[in-house]
């Protein structure tokens, strides 16, 4: 009985001790350091969101075979510039900037290629002085 016992407690300790382990490893900070400074651009953040809701614009991106990032475009302008931060949604951080180029017909292709896996793009499209700012996930 007394084996039973130890051997019970052995288990629930030994599966504590890992997943304490995967959570401390998987933890790579906060997303902000102080959530009411944070909450003071919280109405700014929205009426970003809201003015680039209203341009209409769309992207949505893919990955070719080659690794490099093409995002199909609707009602953006020819002579506007996409950049994007592709960062790792989970595990170890890692992160590239991306810069586009127009391949034609609302197409625009990375200049470089992204390792394979999940990546969380934070697009930014500048057309003069009009912004639009969207995110989308990679598999």
């Amino acid at each position: 009985m007394a084996a039973v016992f130890v051997g019970g407690f052995a288990v629930v300790i030994a599966v504590n001790l890992f997943m304490a382990w995967n959570a401390v490893g998987g933890f790579h900070g906060t997303v902000v350091d102080n959530s009411y400074v944070a909450s003071q651009s919280y109405n700014g953040w929205i009426a970003k969101a809201e003015a680039s809701k209203a341009l209409g614009w769309q992207a949505l991106p893919h990955r070719r075979a080659d690794g490099r990032v093409v995002i199909e475009t609707i009602a953006v302008p020819e002579a506007a510039t996409i950049t994007a931060a592709a960062e790792r949604p989970l595990g170890a951080r890692e992160g590239t900037a991306l810069r586009f180029v127009p391949e034609g017909q609302g197409r625009w292709v990375s200049t470089q290629a992204i390792a394979p896996g999940r990546w969380q793009l934070h697009i930014a499209i500048r057309a003069g002085v009009q912004e639009w700012a969207g995110e989308a996930e990679l598999r």
